[in-house]
């Protein structure tokens, strides 16, 4: 059964990148801001597809690195700073968004959420826990997504969507490489889509046989960062479903999203 999550979304799926940062005034440093957010629903992005770690004073906050060297020239990691004071650091840049205050302000979003820190994994639940329908949670770490899911349950909640971490897609990969079709099956039962890249440096991750076997148990396959409107067409015409891309801009004009 198709989760809630792609309910009403358009075809195929256009994820923002962190947003879409190239439709604000603040440059590469909006990622993951409200204005960034903001501007892909402008522009007709059907997903935000989204990072969240866990300050100094627990709470989860929406942006992708370990530390403030990218974002701020400042070495600190994201656990040792209070949000009062990362609220401080966002404020000219496109604004700074707790995980809470995203669902809340974009109350019509689908968030797909990658939790990159552990110890964010029960908070994440706990805050998704009645809005499942428009939460997709993934992860490179399989054990943070599931400690995650399961702390959605755990709260009262109906489980997200999710897509799997790197252990679960590679132990998929083999199965299908090997023809071991039993266990391929086990692997795509609990898992929503496949968000992947085309290829692995000179390995072909997106192959025919993934996109039949994930098509035959009803999951989704979205692939990632594509900003080429040629490159996303092709893939589409391949089969899959969802375009991850730092343009939505393009992505929508490509597929008559446009708003």
């Amino acid at each position: 059964m198709t989760h809630p999550y792609f309910a009403d979304a358009g075809r195929p799926r256009i994820l923002a990148h962190r947003g879409f940062a190239h439709g604000t005034e603040f440059g590469a440093a909006a990622e993951n801001t409200a204005a960034a957010f903001a501007a892909a629903e402008r522009v007709g992005a059907d997903c935000f597809e989204t990072d969240c770690r866990l300050t100094a004073d627990g709470e989860v906050v929406l942006i992708h690195d370990p530390d403030l060297r990218r974002l701020a020239a400042d070495p600190r990691r994201i656990s040792e700073v209070r949000h009062a004071e990362l609220a401080d650091l966002f404020a000219e840049r496109g604004g700074l968004l707790t995980l809470a205050e995203a669902l809340e302000r974009f109350p019509a979003g689908r968030f797909n959420v990658d939790v990159k820190d552990p110890a964010a994994a029960e908070r994440v639940g706990r805050i998704v826990a009645g809005q499942a329908h428009r939460v997709l949670i993934t992860g490179f770490s399989d054990p943070t997504r599931r400690a995650a899911l399961a702390s959605a349950l755990a709260h009262g909640g109906s489980v997200p969507a999710t897509s799997p971490g790197r252990s679960v897609l590679a132990a998929l990969l083999l199965a299908l490489a090997t023809g071991a079709r039993g266990r391929a099956a086990r692997h795509l039962s609990d898992v929503d889509a496949l968000q992947i890249p085309e290829r692995s440096g000179p390995v072909p991750v997106l192959t025919r046989r993934l996109l039949d076997a994930a098509h035959a148990h009803g999951t989704e396959v979205h692939v990632w960062t594509v900003d080429d409107p040629e490159r996303m067409r092709a893939l589409v015409a391949r089969g899959v479903d969802g375009i991850v891309t730092d343009r939505s801009d393009l992505a929508a004009a490509a597929f008559d999203r446009g708003r």
